[in-house]
C-alpha cells in the first residue's frame, strides 16, 4: 500500500470513528424510546385498549380527549384532576406535579382511556400512519386470500434476495396465528423451511454459476460489490459464525452470503445446518412479535418503527466499529 492510499484509509478510520460515536449515541436514544414504546404497548394490552398504545407524554388532555372522543372533562374527572384543570397541560408538565414519571403518567392516562371508552378505536383522522401500514395492507391481503402459499414464495424469494418484505410478512404471519386465521405450527414450517430452501438454491446459484454472470445480473439478489466485500470481509473474520449472522442479526446480507458459501465450495451439509439453526430464530423471534401484536398493528407502529430504526443503528454501529478499529488497514509498507 502506497503512502497515500494509506493516509486515506487512516482518514476512513477517523471518519468511521466519528460515526461510530454517533451511531452509539444514536443507539442508546433510540434504545430508550424502543423501550418506552414497549411499556406503553405492554401497557396499552394490559388495559384491553390496544390503540392507547399511541399515547405520549408530550400529548395535552384535550388532545387524548378529542383523539379517543371523549370530553375533556370526562377525562380530567376520571384522572381525579381539579375541575379547572388546563385542557392544554400536557401529560409530562401533570406527570411532574403528580410526582410521576412523563412514562407512568401516560400510562395512567391509557387506562384512563380505557375506562371511559374501553371500545373505542383510534381516529384515524388523528391516528398515526407509518411506512408500516402502507406495505402490511398488500401483504396482509396476499395472506388472507392465499394463506401459506403466499408466505412460502415471500420467504423463498425473499432468501434468493429479492426486495421483498419477508419480515413483515412473517410478522403479519404471526398476528394471523394469533387471531386463529393461520394455524402457528404450519405457519413457522413454511417460514423456515421456504426460507432454507432459499438459502440452498443461493447457495446453488453460487457453485453453479459463473462469476462473470454474477457480476452482470446478481444486483437482482441484491449481489452487489459494496455486499460481496462487506460479506466476504465477515467470512474472513468469523468464517462459519457468517452464515448464522446473515440469518438473523444482518438477514438482509443473506443472499449474498449463500452465493459466496457457493462459490467457495462451502461443506452444503454444514452450510444447511447452520442456516436452519439461525433461520429457527428469526422466524421465532418474527412470528412471535406477530402473535403478540395480534391484530392491532396501528397499536405496535411506534415500537416497531423505532425497533427498526435501532437494529439499523446496530448495523452500523458493528460495520464503523469494524472499519475504526484499523483491522481492515494495512500498514504504508505493506
Amino acid at each position: 500500500m502506497t503512502k497515500s492510499t494509506y493516509l486515506r484509509s487512516k482518514l476512513v478510520r477517523h471518519i468511521a470513528a466519528v460515526v461510530f460515536a454517533a451511531a452509539t449515541l444514536s443507539a442508546a436514544f433510540f434504545g430508550l424510546r424502543t423501550y418506552g414504546s414497549l411499556l406503553l404497548l405492554r401497557s396499552a394490552y394490559e388495559t384491553g385498549a390496544p390503540m392507547t398504545s399511541s399515547i405520549r407524554a408530550w400529548m395535552t388532555l384535550g388532545y387524548v380527549a378529542t383523539t379517543f372522543r371523549t370530553s375533556d372533562a370526562a377525562l380530567i374527572e376520571r384522572l381525579g384532576l381539579a375541575p379547572g384543570t388546563d385542557p392544554n397541560a400536557s401529560l409530562k408538565s401533570l406527570g411532574e406535579q403528580a410526582g410521576v414519571s412523563p412514562s407512568a403518567y401516560a400510562r395512567r392516562v391509557q387506562r384512563a382511556i380505557a375506562d371511559l371508552m374501553p371500545d373505542a378505536p383510534l381516529d384515524p383522522k388523528n391516528g398515526n400512519s407509518s411506512w408500516l401500514g402502507n406495505i402490511n395492507d398488500a401483504v396482509l391481503t396476499a395472506l388472507l386470500v392465499y394463506g401459506y402459499p403466499v408466505l412460502g414464495l415471500i420467504l423463498f424469494f425473499g432468501a434468493l434476495g429479492f426486495p421483498l418484505p419477508d419480515g413483515v410478512a412473517t410478522t403479519v404471519a404471526g398476528s394471523l396465528a394469533s387471531q386463529g386465521r393461520l394455524d402457528w405450527f404450519w405457519a413457522a414450517a413454511t417460514t423456515v423451511a421456504a426460507s432454507v430452501f432459499g438459502d440452498a438454491a443461493g447457495y446453488g446459484l453460487g457453485r453453479f454459476l459463473s462469476q462473470k454472470i454474477l457480476e452482470r445480473y446478481g444486483r437482482l439478489l441484491g449481489y452487489t460489490p459494496t455486499r460481496r466485500a462487506r460479506v466476504q470481509s465477515l467470512f474472513d473474520r468469523w468464517g462459519s459464525l457468517t452464515v448464522f449472522i446473515t440469518r438473523t442479526f444482518m438477514s438482509y446480507l443473506s443472499s449474498v452470503a449463500s452465493l459466496l458459501a457457493g462459490m467457495s465450495r462451502y461443506r452444503l451439509s454444514k452450510f444447511l445446518a447452520i442456516a436452519l439453526v439461525g433461520r429457527l430464530i428469526w422466524t421465532a423471534a418474527y412470528l412471535g412479535l406477530g402473535y403478540g401484536i395480534g391484530s392491532d398493528w396501528q397499536a405496535a407502529t411506534s415500537f416497531l418503527t423505532n425497533l427498526s430504526v435501532l437494529l439499523l443503528l446496530l448495523v452500523l454501529l458493528v460495520a464503523s466499529g469494524a472499519v475504526a478499529s484499523g483491522k481492515f488497514i494495512s500498514s504504508p509498507e505493506s
